[in-house]
């Protein structure tokens, strides 16, 4: 059984990469958050502490997944923003390539700056603020300088159910929880949701196959934030009861103040080419998400 290290994976996309590689490899899971049992601590920011951690656990591969990714939060701790999405990233380089073992790293769609209706895997990213160019960053050194490796540009991350989930599905079904029915939704944002069950495992496939290089990793199918939060709603029952109201960014600039890019859609092209691209369309995904992770958690509660 091959080994993998995972760092970082105390979040949502950590989450969904120990279900899904847990029975056929043997992991180590570490984060400076340890909030479930089968994470130990590890900061990765500290690259002689995770040099000595990977070592001593002789991993066949490296995966390094945590990242802020907290827009706001990036723009007002500059500093701490590039030490962790950024630096950490070539401290991950620098061990996968000392012990000669593969590197996965997660980027991000939020590295082009929407100008475009659609990107590829071979546009040109132009980040916008510090979360994008952090990670863009660490998307750079990583092809530029690692010997082997998987880059997988993520899309509107969806994982990980009510405890770790802190992006825009859990956002949504907390308002609903509370008794909103009206739904103030942004008609400015394009993307493409990204179930991180279904990213893990597509991963996966990358991994068993060899097929090293950078690629866009995201559900099949472009929408918008109304679209996401019309299926929300339908899915869980409440589609006449909420009613939702247009409007712009700026309408939650107070909160959202951090500059994001009008639209961050993804294709799968090179995963098309290889014929490997086993993302199901967001819809599908999103229902599977609800049904796996929300069902209990919802019960009694609207």
């Amino acid at each position: 059984m091959k080994k993998i290290y995972i760092a970082g994976s105390g979040g949502m996309l950590g989450e969904a990469f120990y279900r899904v590689f847990k029975d056929d490899y043997e992991i180590k899971c570490t984060d400076k958050d340890v909030n479930t049992d089968w994470l130990s601590f590890l900061d990765f920011r500290d690259l002689e502490k995770y040099k000595q951690d990977v070592e001593s656990f002789k991993p066949d591969y490296l995966f390094h997944l945590g990242a802020y990714t907290d827009l706001e939060f990036c723009e007002l701790n500059v500093d701490d923003t590039y030490a962790t999405n950024t630096l950490a990233v070539e401290n991950a380089v620098y061990i996968a390539n000392a012990l000669e073992i593969p590197l996965l790293y997660i980027s991000t769609a939020g590295i082009f700056d929407g100008k475009k209706d659609l990107y590829d895997d071979w546009d040109m990213p132009n980040p916008l603020g510090h979360y994008a160019r952090s990670k863009y960053m660490g998307e750079r050194y990583v092809v530029e300088h690692a010997h082997k490796y998987i880059v997988c540009r993520a899309g509107w991350m969806m994982g990980g159910g009510p405890e770790k989930d802190k992006k825009f599905i859990n956002k949504l079904i907390k308002q609903l929880v509370s008794g909103k029915r009206d739904l103030y939704i942004v008609n400015d944002k394009d993307g493409t949701p990204t179930f991180t069950i279904d990213f893990a495992n597509n991963v996966k496939e990358l991994i068993k196959k060899e097929y090293w290089g950078l690629y866009n990793l995201v559900c099949k199918g472009q929408t918008s934030r109304r679209e996401v939060a019309e299926e929300l709603v339908e899915i869980i029952g409440l589609k006449n009861e909420v009613t939702f109201h247009d409007v712009t960014s700026e309408y939650f600039k107070d909160t959202y103040f951090a500059q994001r890019p009008p639209c961050e859609r993804l294709v799968n092209k090179k995963l098309e080419l290889r014929n490997l691209n086993v993302m199901q369309d967001w819809r599908v995904a999103l229902k599977q998400y609800i049904d796996m992770y929300f069902v209990d958690y919802l019960k009694d509660k609207i």
